[in-house]
């Protein structure tokens, strides 16, 4: 069966899929026309299932694919997937229904896996530029432990707060690796002309301080930061960043759609982190950095390298359609009216709310009905 050939197909199809019902399900519960179950409850619930639902379901799909290509050896297929899938999809049900001990267990055990699934071809074929990759999945298991520790009363409850933060950290500094590899890669192989380089000075600064920030995250869990270092290491952070980008050429996308979408993913972390100062100064609400993240970030990323690895893994051309660019600009335009409703919405603040989520589910539903079917049927070479 071709839907369980390769990592990519059932998780990014899973993925789709739920990024549409869980706003559904958190809208209606804004609304205050339901519930979000009987384990994790309204906001929670939300950002839980964004971060170890939605996104662990992208970074599996990314990673089965990706380590194969990068090691030559097999990553799960066929029946293995199958249970793996079926493992993302329990996790998700249960934090809905209950009872809520099993729900953690199957939720936390589904990163681990991933881990094992990702490290045995890469440590078998000896791949050692990716062990980093293998160390940010087992940070972010961690993390996604404490979270449901906290949850359950096993550790202080302000840690669940915490470990979440510390997880949108993790998936940013994986998100870092993953664009420094692909963005000048792909323009250089599309654009020959394009001066896409790494400076290693800019990758060293980047990293320690991205490693910095998350470290910084657990820590504030326990004791008190000071807000100026804190602010200081957040620009630090923003102007590696826009460094880095600006290093790899992304202009020269400019008339390449499926080119620009991951640099201009990219380029809301400058922004992410010089928010992110302005909320240790106390300047702005934490929320404003935390969707500029999620939504502008990360899920623009990852809805970008969706689209092209879905056409390329499934034989297609690599050519955005109108559908494509529809669906990146709704999610652009959900991240920017949720930002600005952080900061200044005031009385209309839960309108603004209900805007920004209709757009990203309307992006994710136009993904899903263009990819779906690329992503369960085999090749169009085969």
């Amino acid at each position: 069966m071709s839907f369980f050939q390769l990592g990519f197909r059932p998780f990014y199809s899973v993925a789709a899929i739920f990024a549409v019902v869980a706003l559904v399900v958190w809208l209606r519960a804004f609304a205050g026309f339901s519930g979000t179950g009987m384990y994790l409850h309204s906001v929670v619930w939300h950002s839980h299932e964004m971060l170890f639902g939605f996104s662990a379901a992208v970074i599996a799909g990314f990673l089965f694919t990706a380590v194969h290509n990068w090691t030559g050896l097999p990553t799960p297929t066929g029946s293995i997937l199958a249970g793996l899938t079926a493992l993302w999809l329990a996790a998700r049900v249960l934090i809905i229904v209950g009872p809520a001990p099993i729900a953690a267990m199957v939720d936390v055990a589904f990163l681990p896996a991933i881990g094992i699934a990702v490290a045995i071809p890469i440590i078998r074929s000896e791949n050692v530029r990716n062990y980093k990759v293998i160390a940010v999945i087992l940070a972010l298991a961690m993390a996604h432990g404490a979270f449901h520790l906290a949850s359950q009363g096993y550790l202080a409850a302000e840690l669940a707060r915490t470990s979440l933060f510390a997880s949108i950290d993790i998936v940013v500094i994986l998100l870092a690796i993953v664009a420094g590899r692909v963005i000048p890669a792909f323009t250089k192989n599309a654009i020959p002309e394009a001066n896409s380089r790494h400076e290693p000075w800019v990758e060293f600064v980047t990293f320690a301080a991205m490693i910095l920030v998350a470290l910084a995250t657990i820590v504030s869990g326990i004791w008190s930061l000071a807000s100026g270092p804190m602010a200081l290491l957040f620009v630090v952070v923003a102007a590696a960043h826009a460094t880095r980008l600006g290093l790899w050429d992304p202009i020269r996308t400019i008339h390449n759609p499926l080119l620009w979408m991951m640099p201009v993913a990219y380029s809301w972390l400058p922004f992410v982190f010089l928010l992110r100062a302005f909320a240790a100064l106390n300047i702005v609400p934490a929320s404003a950095w935390v969707h500029a993240v999620t939504i502008g970030a990360i899920s623009s990323f990852m809805l970008a390298m969706m689209m092209r690895s879905t056409l390329g893994h499934t034989g297609r051309q690599l050519v955005a359609s109108r559908i494509d660019m529809t669906a990146f600009l709704l999610l652009q335009f959900a991240a920017i009216v949720r930002v600005i409703a952080s900061i200044v919405a005031g009385e209309s603040y839960r309108y603004w709310i209900v805007i920004s989520s209709l757009a990203w589910v309307l992006a994710f539903l136009l993904f899903a009905l263009r990819y779906l079917p690329m992503l369960s049927r085999p090749r169009v070479a085969d």
